[in-house]
């Protein structure tokens, strides 16, 4: 007994309240899938709006919904125009029967004519209106003369507008109705479609006029229904347009309704004001708007009835499920909705194209790879094959009609490789000679030997052109290598900026508009793309001109405050009459500025040098001085050198990697010519955030940094360009400060000063004793000590290159206002 009761005190288990919900949730889903994929797919929806499109009425008379929807649907949807015929005949009887039979012989007569007259149309669309509304007209005057046996000039004026009307309808249906057939929607909806889909929404509902549920009017719960859904939706723009349209075409439907135009109208404003309360706030708006306009009805009883007519449409309106709310304002511009899906759209484009930039970079670092493994190889192994290849060629011409073949490669194999092995090493090093020891021994031993050296010696001329070819080959690849994994590198990093997604700055953007107007300066708009350190970017509108410098004396200084660093006017568009507006784009200035002096001269005072000097702007910040000096003098030396300097900067400007560009230079340079033409290359990239500099030397004389009484030597040692295939390349780092200045020259400056024997120290010394800082002079009497030296004779190609480092001083102070905080 015991055991029973404590199993009946035990819990029997949990209630998964979760489980139940997500339960609920799919249920409520698959509900709402079976219902759109019967009212849509199927095409049932238009049954129900034939039906109260064939009922509806203008004036409590015309009836010219009813053909313009069958000629759209017939247009669109040829093989749901039946379910169309049906709703529009059912509620034509509604009506009368008459007006049925007319609705049919109308409807007909339109498919006849068009039926016949189709093949002598072009285009379809533009046709479909005239058809409607003159096959209208004519039904209707028909209809009159049936009817009546006579026809007056208003039955001719009622024809007239029920065609007219026909014609405006035709042209609203084609822009609304795909919206409720289609189960594809666009990714938008224009305001003409907005608009259209009201109009339509409003002509469908009046056919529920003299619908009547508890003495409340059906037409007034719906009416004030699509009010709160559009006040809700797109706000109180939206929601006013359609509370005037509704209105408008109940008024015309009924001219007892017109009243209630002002009260849709005002529901729409108060209901999209209201919007940021939810359902709540927007039905509240409906129910202020009731109450005002109805104390100018007629006593309480008509208050109260208008007031259970507008608690009724909220109570639907609660009722709505939030999908559906939220699937409408995906397609109006201007809501949160529709600005998600955008972003979404556009986050699938940005993700899409970075997976194709990061596969492209995928695809040429394993094409990097391929070229880099495929001469990977071992060496010595290659060797022995090589000569083995080459010890056939020759027994073959030379052995194998020997009568010594088999006892001098079956009984003594290793002797006679050995001689073979050394002959051949003996040529290749002696330029096709042996020594005399090498010759008798081998005189003695060889019966042939005199044969045998002459074709070691012409297959050997075969051989070192094979392996001169093949080295190329192989440089080529190395080349190749390198260059691929170069643009493979600059696609990651592409693909990942691409990821990058923009900010939103819209607090940021607030408290710089605030600061500005509170200052006195009118601003139209403020727009940040970018609040990264070093990296700012706003765009500002102006409703004036800047005719008076007010962006880089006031807007820049104030932004410069705000931000914490030096902001300046990037570009201006100019005062635009049209619009009224100016637009300035506003960015980071760098921390620091580089000033730069040269000073160069050719061997003997000629005109062509061959040394070459660059100041190369890089993108992201970075400032470059690069000096070249082809080998020799003159004119050839003057296009190397000027290649070289060409070529680094293509190849930097790319975003490829310094020590990447120059071996990429390297090779080229190596490759393209079998001269020996070399050139040095002496670079200096400068970072103008923080003044860090690398330099890469190759082949080239030290550089200098005058740092206040300090002159500090910059110094590597790499070889001329050109001249091997493979070299790793020395980077030197060295911090800059504010006010030094870098020197940099060429073979011919430095090595210049004649009965001199310490370059260096001689260098240093006459650097520490100027005077002036300014780069264009150093440059100019650095270049003169050195030719005085030598009794004003120029020995060799002279260049000097001076940069000074500077603070970025801006032009115009930092105006104190509220600072702010960065976006994290």
């Amino acid at each position: 007994m015991e055991k029973v009761e404590r199993n009946l005190m035990e819990p029997i288990g949990e209630v998964n309240l979760q489980a139940t919900k997500m339960d609920l949730s799919n249920t409520a889903k698959k509900v709402q899938a079976k219902i759109e994929n019967f009212l849509v797919k199927k095409g049932y929806l238009l049954v129900v709006v034939g039906f109260l499109l064939g009922r509806a009425l203008i004036l409590s008379k015309l009836t010219p919904f009813g053909l313009p929807f069958f000629a759209v649907v017939y247009l669109l949807k040829k093989d749901r125009a039946p379910l169309a015929l049906v709703g529009l005949i059912a509620g034509a009887a509604t009506i009368s029967i008459t007006n049925a039979a007319s609705t049919f012989a109308i409807t007909f007569l339109f498919m006849l004519f068009y039926q016949a007259t189709k093949k002598w149309l072009k285009n379809e669309a533009k046709g479909l209106p005239i058809y409607v509304s003159l096959i209208l007209t004519a039904g209707k005057l028909a209809e009159s003369f049936v009817t009546t046996k006579d026809l007056s000039l208003y039955d001719g004026m009622m024809a007239v507008v029920q065609g007219c009307l026909a014609f405006i309808l035709t042209l609203i249906f084609m822009q609304s109705i795909p919206l409720l057939t289609m189960n594809k929607r666009k990714q938008s909806l224009t305001t003409e479609e907005i608009v259209c889909l009201i109009i339509m929404l409003a002509s469908i509902m009046t056919g529920t006029i003299g619908w009547v549920a508890y003495d409340l009017s059906i037409e007034h719960i719906m009416s004030r229904y699509l009010v709160l859904v559009f006040s809700f939706v797109a706000g109180a723009t939206v929601g006013s347009t359609v509370g005037v349209v509704t209105g408008l075409i109940f008024s015309l439907a009924n001219v007892s309704s017109f009243s209630n135009m002002s009260l849709l109208a005002f529901s729409g404003v108060l209901g999209g004001l209201l919007k940021e309360g939810k359902k709540i706030g927007v039905s509240a708006g409906l129910l202020i708007a009731t109450l005002l306009i109805g104390m100018y009805g007629e006593g309480s009883g008509s208050i109260l009835l208008t007031v259970l007519e507008s608690t009724a449409a909220i109570v639907l309106f609660l009722l709505t499920p939030k999908s559906l709310t939220s699937r409408l304002a995906k397609y109006i511009p201007g809501t949160p909705e529709y600005t998600a899906e955008q972003q979404k759209y556009m986050r699938k484009m940005r993700d899409v194209t970075a997976q194709r930039v990061a596969q492209f970079s995928t695809v040429f670092h394993a094409l990097s790879q391929s070229f880099s493994n495929s001469g990977e190889q071992d060496d010595f192994e290659e060797e022995d094959r090589e000569l083995d290849y080459f010890l056939s060629n020759v027994t073959e011409k030379t052995c194998q009609t020997c009568f010594k073949k088999e006892q001098c490669w079956s009984k003594n194999f290793t002797k006679t490789y050995e001689y073979m092995g050394e002959i051949i090493h003996e040529m290749d090093q002696n330029t096709g000679t042996v020594s005399q020891r090498l010759s008798r021994d081998f005189d003695k031993y060889c019966t042939r030997s005199k044969k045998v050296m002459d074709v070691i010696q012409q297959e050997l001329t075969f051989y070192q052109a094979n392996q001169k070819l093949k080295k190329k080959v192989m440089e080529s690849r190395r080349l190749v290598a390198d260059q691929l994994l170069g643009v493979s590198e600059v696609m990651e990093n592409f693909a990942k900026e691409i990821q990058r997604e923009r900010e939103n700055h819209h607090k940021q953007e607030e408290q710089i508009l605030e600061a500005l107007l509170e200052f006195g300066i009118e601003i139209e708009n403020v727009e940040i793309y970018s609040l990264e350190q070093g990296n700012v970017d706003i765009d500002i509108v102006l409703p004036f001109g800047n005719s008076h410098g007010e962006c880089e004396k006031l807007i820049a200084p104030m932004l410069s405050d705000i931000l914490g660093e030096t902001i300046v006017v990037n570009t201006e568009t100019g005062f635009n009459k049209s619009n009224g507006f100016c637009q300035v784009t506003f960015k980071s200035t760098k921390a620091f500025v580089v000033d730069t002096g040269v000073a160069h001269a050719a061997k003997d005072g000629g005109f062509v040098s061959g040394d070459s000097y660059s100041t190369i702007e890089l993108g992201g910040g970075k400032f470059a001085i690069a000096i070249s000096d082809g080998m020799g003098n003159g004119e050839r030396a003057h296009i190397e050198s000027t290649e070289t300097l060409k070529l680094l900067q293509k190849i930097l400007k790319s975003g490829i990697e310094e020590k990447v560009a120059i071996k990429s230079v390297n090779s080229i340079l190596s490759l393209r010519t079998t001269d020996e033409i070399f050139s040095t290359l002496d670079l200096a990239m400068i970072d103008l955030q923080n003044a860090a500099a690398k330099f890469l030397k190759i082949g080239s004389t030290p550089s200098f940094i005058k740092r206040g009484d300090r002159v500090i030597k910059i110094q590597a040692s790499n070889l001329p360009m050109g001249i091997l295939q493979e070299f790793e390349v020395d980077v030197v780092s060295q911090q800059l400060k504010a006010g030094d200045l870098l020197i940099m020259m060429s073979d011919g400056v430095f090595e210049g000063p004649k009965h001199v024997e310490n370059y260096e120290l001689w260098m240093k010394r006459k650097i520490k004793e100027l005077e002036t800082d300014d780069p264009q002079e150093v440059a100019d009497l650095i270049m003169e000590e050195v030719i005085r030296s030598r009794s004003g004779l120029i020995g060799d190609d002279m260049t000097v290159t001076v940069a000074k480092i500077k603070h970025n001083t801006p032009k115009w102070a930092s105006i104190p206002v509220q600072k702010m905080k960065r976006r994290a």
